[in-house]
């Protein structure tokens, strides 16, 4: 497959040259001969003799940027004086921070924001404690938790690493539903370290989503936290990604005049994604699902490479006991699902 540029690589290079009748055209016609796509132009500085540019290009990767601008750097007369990877600038100092919603700008607002007069609403909090739904940032204020062990297609990253991640989920929160949201990346894959962590952190919170934890524990971490909390617990990787695949397969079904119940789906990835997905379609009316990992197709007795959520995979699914690597088990397949890492088989 051909690697098409996007923004995701996306560099903006500032570019001095003569102001002359086409020199930009030259520009133009390097990045192209490079592979690069040319975004915005924007004129920095001009003078009767020198023009300064700022050039955006898109990429396919790191590499490809950098062929790029050397690429540019050959164009005679042209000087690259420096060029900026718009992805990481966006990043720069984090993607989201906290705001006031009321002015502190005279004592009188500092004795109702804070002290004396807060403690008038923390009392009324403490008689009834629903209070603290309208009273303070809970009911609109979204915990993501995670552990940085299944971070999007870049696996055990840790919670440093995983913090741009959630710093990105919470942006979207606000975005899309101007829920408040805020990353909480744990130092540790405990199981019952991060259990009891969220549930000492939970009155703050509306509402908990878990997010990039590793299975099966994502899966148990679930269950007590929702079991102990008296606040919505959402996992996105599972019932976020099962939802859209039930919607788009609906949507594909009425296009093609298929059946749920007629269909044989197989599901390559019995992660959190796979198994909650699995779980949607057969609650849909799905009767026929074939779920494969790295050691082929799972079915009721099969023993290599099992634990309790394959066990629960092998009870509930693949009726037929269809045995074999995902290249045998796909053939005749209405639908697939991809949840698996990345190279799992090459397309044919």
């Amino acid at each position: 497959m051909v690697a098409v540029p996007s923004a995701s690589y996306s560099i903006t290079m500032r570019l001095r040259y003569p102001n002359e009748i086409g020199m930009f055209s030259r520009i133009a016609a390097a990045i192209s001969e490079a592979g690069g796509d040319i975004g915005a132009i924007d004129i920095v500085q001009v003078t009767a003799k020198t023009m300064v540019r700022d050039v955006t290009v898109n990429a396919t990767d790191d590499q490809h940027a950098l062929r790029i601008v050397e690429r540019v750097r050959q164009v005679p007369n042209v000087t690259v004086v420096n060029y900026s990877d718009r992805t990481f600038l966006r990043h720069l100092g984090g993607k989201i921070e906290i705001r006031a919603k009321v002015p502190v700008k005279t004592r009188d607002d500092l004795t109702m924001a804070y002290t004396p007069g807060v403690a008038r609403v923390s009392l009324a909090i403490h008689r009834d404690p629903a209070k603290v739904f309208n009273l303070t940032i809970k009911a609109n204020t979204v915990a993501i938790v995670t552990d940085g062990s299944a971070v999007l297609g870049l696996g055990d990253i840790g919670p440093e690493a995983a913090l741009p991640v959630m710093e990105g989920k919470a942006l979207l929160f606000k975005e899309f539903a101007n829920v408040d949201a805020f990353p909480i990346c744990l130092a540790t894959k405990d199981t019952e370290e991060i259990v009891r962590t969220v549930e000492l952190i939970a009155p703050a919170f509306g509402g908990i989503n878990l997010e990039d934890i590793a299975a099966p524990r994502c899966f148990e971490i679930e269950e007590r936290l929702q079991e102990r909390l008296d606040i919505p617990v959402f996992h996105d990787d599972q019932h976020g990604t099962a939802i859209v695949v039930l919607a788009a397969l609906l949507n594909a079904l009425k296009i093609v005049g298929k059946d749920l119940k007629h269909l044989r789906v197989v599901v390559s990835g019995v992660g959190a994604a796979g198994v909650a997905c699995t779980r949607m379609l057969l609650a849909a009316g799905v009767q026929e699902i074939i779920g494969v990992d790295s050691t082929g197709a799972i079915y009721r007795g099969r023993t290599e490479n099992m634990n309790p959520v394959k066990q629960w995979f092998a009870e509930h699914t693949n009726p037929e006991r269809r045995r074999g690597p995902l290249a045998a088990v796909i053939e005749g397949a209405d639908f697939f699902l991809g949840v698996s890492r990345a190279a799992r088989e090459t397309p044919r």
